[in-house]
């Protein structure tokens, strides 16, 4: 059984940086692609930024591009977001998901809040 659990979310100020990661169990970690999504209040789902599997592709979105930094631990089976330069419009419930784009298995998320 896939699972995936975030952590790291919390309420940080405009500005400020964060990390969340991502425990992944229960398939080949090191042989997956996996992304991150996130879904602001009342808004769809946003294919944030992904991996593959060796690390060597990357893609994120033009929305966060500069500011978060995917990565992922092989050996300790997590995937990681960094995110910097922090924006209120950064603020949604992100979830980590298994595969290269939004739609594979995901987490419960871990809500992250930008806000003065």
């Amino acid at each position: 059984e896939v699972q995936l659990v975030e952590s790291g979310g919390v309420l940080v100020q405009p500005g400020g940086s964060l990390r969340l990661s991502c425990a992944a169990s229960g398939f080949t970690f090191s042989l997956v692609s996996m992304s991150w999504v996130r879904q602001a209040p009342g808004k769809g789902l946003e294919w944030v930024s992904a991996i593959s599997s060796g690390g060597g592709s990357i893609y994120s979105a033009d929305s966060v591009k500069g500011r978060f930094t995917i990565s992922r631990d092989n050996a300790k089976n997590t995937l990681y977001l960094q995110m910097n330069s922090l924006k209120p419009e950064d603020t949604a419930m992100y979830y980590c998901v298994k595969g290269w784009g939004p739609g594979g298995s995901r987490g419960q998320g871990t809500q992250v809040t930008v806000s003065s």
